[in-house]
């Protein structure tokens, strides 16, 4: 099996692009925009989803659903809300097809058309607190803490595999509050949902901040995100959490009688990751051999490959290879035994290498013989001989080091990554031969946010929560500053 990557060096986009594809992780549709995720790829997204789903449940939180179709007025009574969407919304006009008059064609019914548009959920907001309006009356009803696994369409004109995608897949929070403060609590705490998972299970580092004015979720009073930096350099957004205020209370008119008996506006929040986790996981990871998956998210940890002439050495590798895989999966590692006769061995450890299992154990008659396992690292592509008494401790080391091991290496990039300066010369030489991370001094402007933008291509990635309070000079135009913040290029 060659691989035939692009190396990272050469041509980055161009890996990453080749990667998804030849690891069996998605592909495109026949439908532009949208993409197709494969087995492989689909089961990385389903332990994703386990952990989330029950980091969620942990905190108080219930899955429901709402539909998919949104009526086009619910948009008009969020103004900000409508602006953010109003260009990546896909609109549904009429609910009929006829044959056409040549009696082979297909075409829309025209006596069909719908008497009021439905928008093709890009988010869902709006259906929602149309929704709770008949759920909420009293404080005795607060608060609500509902989540959604779904898809949505944002028509997005340029896209990716996994990074931007006219349809994805994600999950969104919706939550209502009898008071700002616990509102304001929801969404923090949702935002360090997803820092412990993105560092625990992605092994991948972030940094917590909020956004500024300009790069705020539509309709959110404070939007919080977690930014994580890519191999190339380049800041990728893993996830958002917002304090929605009152917004879409007043716009809907969700109203709750408090402890007072007053009626008051209900305070809301939202928040979401989506399969853009999937891009991030491989360019963080991953090397010029394919994918590079920490063992916490890996859909096989453990792969056994028999190495043997004839019926009778395939049988006795099988029965050895049946113990070990007991023993493992009773310590809950995911193990698989790959016995197929159509491939070679040398093929199937180029594959299990393409596709990023963290631990490979080679089975031949040798081994048998001396009571051995050859065990092969994906991270380093190390192999050590282990004696079939300790294999399974070491197993079960190895995967525990991997994971600490792949966060560490992200974190010392990361970190080595993060630059400091003074003057807008530095910020442009920085961004251009460094890359990363440029901490900076800003005047508070969206007029300077914007212009730093159309001149670097940088934007203000978050700012940060532990930054110090620092009197400075902004980077651009020399204002007085109250502290650094972080800009990237950015997926």
């Amino acid at each position: 099996m060659s691989k035939n990557l692009t190396t990272r060096a050469e041509d980055y986009s161009k890996w990453y692009n080749e990667l998804v594809v030849k690891a069996d992780l998605a592909e495109n549709s026949g439908v532009r925009g949208c993409m197709v995720i494969k087995p492989y790829g689909y089961a990385i997204w389903e332990k994703m989803q386990a952990e989330l789903d029950r980091m969620f449940k942990e905190t108080g939180h219930q899955n429901a659903y709402f539909p998919l179709f949104i009526p086009k007025s619910y948009f008009s009574k969020e103004a900000s809300h409508v602006d953010g969407f109003a260009k990546e919304c896909a609109v549904v006009t009429h609910y009929r097809l006829k044959t056409g008059e040549d009696g082979k064609s297909i075409e829309v019914d025209p006596d069909a058309k719908l008497e009021e548009e439905l928008i093709v959920r890009p988010t869902s907001e709006t259906i929602i607190w149309d929704t709770y309006r008949k759920w909420i009356q009293s404080y005795r009803d607060l608060p609500i803490l509902v989540n959604q696994w779904a898809n949505v369409v944002r028509w997005e004109m340029r896209t990716r595999l996994f990074l931007r995608t006219a349809e994805f897949l994600w999950q969104e929070g919706h939550t209502a509050h009898a008071t700002k403060e616990e509102a304001v609590a929801e969404a923090e705490q949702m935002m360090d949902v997803y820092a412990d998972f993105a560092e625990n299970f992605m092994a991948i580092p972030v940094i917590k901040g909020v956004k500024t004015a300009n790069e705020r979720f539509a309709g959110a009073e404070e939007t919080y995100c977690i930014e994580a930096l890519m191999q190339d350099g380049k800041a990728l957004q893993a996830g958002t959490s917002h304090f929605l205020g009152q917004n879409f209370a007043k716009a809907f008119d969700v109203k709750f009688a408090n402890q007072e008996g007053k009626q008051d506006y209900v305070w809301a929040t939202s928040w979401g990751v989506s399969t853009r986790l999937m891009g991030a996981l491989v360019m963080t990871h991953s090397d010029d051999n394919g994918l590079v998956l920490p063992p916490n998210l890996a859909p096989i940890q453990v792969v056994i490959v028999p190495i043997y002439k004839g019926d009778e050495q395939l049988a006795a590798i099988s029965e050895e290879a049946k113990q070990l895989m007991g023993r493992l999966r009773k310590l809950g590692i995911s193990v698989k035994f790959d016995d197929r006769t159509t491939h070679k061995p040398g093929w199937k450890f180029n594959e299990y290498e393409l596709k990023g299992v963290p631990v490979r154990v080679a089975i031949g008659p040798n081994d048998l013989a001396n009571g051995t396992f050859e065990v092969a690292r994906r991270d380093n592509l190390t192999k050590q001989t282990i004696i079939a008494a300790d294999v399974v401790t070491y197993i079960q080391d190895v995967l525990e080091e991997m994971q600490k091991s792949l966060f560490e290496k992200a974190l010392q990039y990361r970190d080595s990554h993060i630059t400091e300066v003074n003057s807008f010369e530095e910020f442009k030489d920085v961004l251009e031969n460094k890359t990363g991370f440029v901490s900076a001094h800003w005047d508070g402007t969206p007029e300077t946010e914007e212009k730093i933008k159309e001149l670097t291509k940088a934007t203000i990635r978050c700012i940060p929560l532990n930054r110090a309070e620092e009197a400075g000079n902004c980077v651009l135009t020399g204002a007085p500053s109250k502290g650094r913040v972080l800009f990237a290029k950015a997926y």
